[in-house]
């Protein structure tokens, strides 16, 4: 009897232990947690990031984390939390479906012809001569958004005031339709809406019901925990960003469940984990806010670090791993480079994934604050599997959430840690 007892409180043992080490339950309920309608899509205008940033304070504490620090910043945005209606034609079109809104655009109002950019036999001085005419005052242009980036010289001056005289533009994106944040610092003098090709074809008319807030000097904040270690002269950090693109409208929410509660849960699991196992060295879990605005959160953090930059061992940015691709997609700065041979036999041993792809070091996700200051660090992105389709559209929701890729990258990591 006592032999099966001991049998059975050794078995007991081992799987808390395994829970411990990638928990996978509690990850996916901090993903739907995070992606639920409560925090309307962790974007600015009705608090959802803050409202988020507070849930995740409380979560570090339940882990045991020996620290929680909110480091308050503020950030200028634009918002479109209330009026977002868009009819083609008399047709009404679905906002986050059918349309969106350029980040830095302004609210519009109003009916507008459409003029359309001939784009197989583009004439600049054509376009800037039929727009002066009586029938497309006060018009909306419209052409294939990737075409106008090619000629943003001249689209740039359509989004001015006085160097035409008409109303906006439209600019067409493939389903599914995309929202962003990331230049919503400023507004510029017209609008610019994105519409899916199908929504506009032929159309010859638009009516808009759109408005826009600008928030000056929004307070929001990153969320710290710290656990600390048998050391204190370095640390090891891991980042996810938390803030998401928010509300079109007031009905519509980016839920962002890949992007990013799948990167903030796992530093969550991360940070309960080591609080469990006492690591050599501090662990520092940090949360970004403004993430979706610019990297404004972790560029605050790195011109107001709480330790030494200089103390940081390496740093891993964890970001949208909610997906299935068999290959993981990393960055590295100059100075991560040297841990990265690490990373590849780790995994050429375990097999975790089938490869580990290096891409070059790009500006737009957090880690970037941290290399251009000579902080070792990697970036962990699962791209191109089934959920990376729904990037930054309505869709990257707790329904079409993917878990593939959190044991792999949990565990990969944190046999790094072990032995960097």
């Amino acid at each position: 009897m006592k032999k099966s007892i001991l049998i059975l409180v050794s078995i007991l043992l081992l799987s808390a232990t395994a829970s411990w080490a990638q928990d996978l339950p509690h990850y996916k309920r901090v993903v739907k947690e995070l992606s639920s309608a409560k925090y309307q899509g962790r974007g600015y205008a009705k608090g959802g990031a803050n409202k988020a940033g507070k849930f995740l304070e409380k979560e570090f504490r339940k882990a045991g984390v020996d620290e929680v620090t909110l480091q308050p910043f503020t950030i200028d945005i634009n918002t479109f939390p209330d009026k977002m209606e868009l009819w083609a034609d008399g047709k009404k079109l679905t906002p986050g479906v059918d349309f969106s809104m350029r980040e830095y655009s302004p609210g519009v109002k109003g009916e507008f012809p459409v003029y359309y950019v001939d784009t197989l036999n583009f004439d600049a001085d054509r376009i800037f001569a039929d727009l002066a005419k009586p029938e497309y005052q006060n018009c909306l242009v419209a052409c294939e958004f990737w075409f106008t980036y090619k000629h943003r010289d001249v689209f740039s001056k359509l989004q001015k005031a006085g160097e035409c005289p008409n109303a906006g533009l439209i600019y067409t994106w493939a389903s599914p339709i995309k929202f962003f944040k990331a230049y919503g610092h400023h507004v510029v003098d017209k609008p610019i809406i994105w519409v899916t090709p199908e929504a506009i074809e032929g159309v010859k008319r638009v009516r808009a019901n759109v408005d826009n807030v600008f928030m000056k000097d929004c307070e929001i904040f990153n969320v710290i925990a710290k656990v600390e270690g048998e050391r204190h002269d370095s640390c090891y950090v891991f980042t996810a960003h938390y803030d998401h693109l928010g509300n079109l409208g007031q009905k519509i929410f980016y839920a962002g469940a890949n992007d990013n509660a799948s990167g903030t849960a796992a530093i969550v699991t991360l940070a309960a984990y080591y609080a469990k196992h006492r690591p050599p060295y501090d662990m520092y879990f940090m949360a970004f806010s403004g993430e979706d605005a610019n990297l404004r959160g972790s560029e605050y953090y790195a011109q107001h670090p709480l330790v030494p930059l200089s103390q940081i061992r390496y740093l891993f940015n964890i970001d949208m791993i909610g997906d299935n691709n068999p290959v993981q997609y990393c960055e590295c700065s100059d100075e991560g480079l040297r841990g990265f041979a690490l990373f590849e036999q780790i995994n050429h041993e375990k097999q975790y994934f089938k490869d580990l792809h290096r891409g070059e070091l790009a500006a737009n996700r957090d880690h970037y604050s941290f290399a251009t200051r000579h902080v070792p660090c990697i970036f962990l992105e699962n791209e191109n599997g089934d959920a990376f389709q729904y990037y930054h559209t309505i869709y990257d929701n707790w329904k079409t959430a993917v878990f593939d890729s959190y044991e792999p990258v949990f565990k990969l990591v944190t046999d790094f840690v072990s032995k960097y």
